[in-house]
């Protein structure tokens, strides 16, 4: 990356290097504050959520360098994992503004959500990923598809939606989300707006028909899953469950607060993508 930057005139760039992704905001904040507007950030989703958590309001543009398990927010964007190719679309691709939301105090670009998928996440984060890559997050979700759902109570844009059973609750900023899968189908970045799903399959008959529908681009139509969207959310559980941003797990919780920040964050993107 640096002869790369070298190549391309940028001699004496502002250059920090962490070990975890939560060491990230306090130097985003310092190469800001000392005056960069081109952040490149090298790492996986939880290293770009927590850039764009600390970057997000702020004049400085995101460039994404791939380099994790999954990278959601690149591939929805069609930035390759080719590092010669993604610095490039940094230096001169087109700037983007995005949405955020913000779910308890922290920003998120992808998705958020608690219930199954935190738990699989949780789980595949403790040394199993760093072995078997994204094959962790089958096994993992395997072992959860058996967990019991939680008394839900969710409004948006302040009126309730939904109040039973749950075994996730997931929100989506962009389509595709695990395994490649569009998820959310009518899901965009830039409009405003955040998708949420809600699954109450319980078992492994009633997760593998609505996991089924989601493989073939029609989560809506089953049993099992509600959709919608909206700008502001509120989420109770009847007892506290672990929930996550962006693919990084978080302490259990209550209580979920989200809303939308339209247009919060400027992200480096190919000139031909749409997402």
């Amino acid at each position: 990356m640096r002869r790369l930057l070298v190549g391309a005139g940028i001699t004496d760039p502002l250059w920090f290097e962490v070990r975890k992704s939560k060491q990230a905001p306090k130097r985003v904040r310092r190469a800001i504050d000392e005056g960069a507007d081109l952040v490149f950030v090298w790492g996986g989703d939880g290293m770009v959520q927590r850039t764009i958590d600390a970057a997000a309001g702020s004049h400085a543009t995101i460039a994404i360098l791939p380099a994790g398990t999954a990278n959601l927010l690149a591939t929805n964007l069609g930035i390759p994992i080719d590092l010669r190719e993604a610095v490039d679309i940094g230096l001169h691709g087109r700037r983007r503004q995005l949405d955020v939301a913000k779910m308890n105090g922290e920003r998120f670009a992808v998705m958020a959500g608690a219930g199954f998928d935190a738990r699989m996440i949780r789980d595949a984060d403790r040394g199993l990923k760093d072995r078997a890559g994204r094959l962790a997050y089958v096994w993992t979700g395997a072992r959860n598809l058996k967990s019991s759902a939680v008394k839900t109570r969710i409004k948006v844009d302040g009126d309730v939606w939904f109040n039973d059973a749950a075994t996730c609750v997931l929100f989506g900023n962009v389509g595709k989300l695990f395994g490649g899968m569009t998820t959310f189908q009518d899901a965009r970045p830039d409009d405003g707006r955040l998708e949420l799903g809600v699954v109450t399959a319980e078992g492994l008959w009633q997760w593998a028909r609505a996991l089924a529908r989601t493989a073939a681009g029609k989560p809506e139509r089953s049993p099992y899953v509600e959709m919608t969207s909206g700008r502001r959310f509120s989420v109770e559980f009847d007892r506290p469950i672990v929930y996550e941003l962006d693919g990084g797990d978080r302490p259990k919780t209550k209580r979920l607060k989200v809303r939308v920040e339209p247009g919060a964050i400027s992200v480096c993107v190919p000139e031909d993508a749409s997402a």
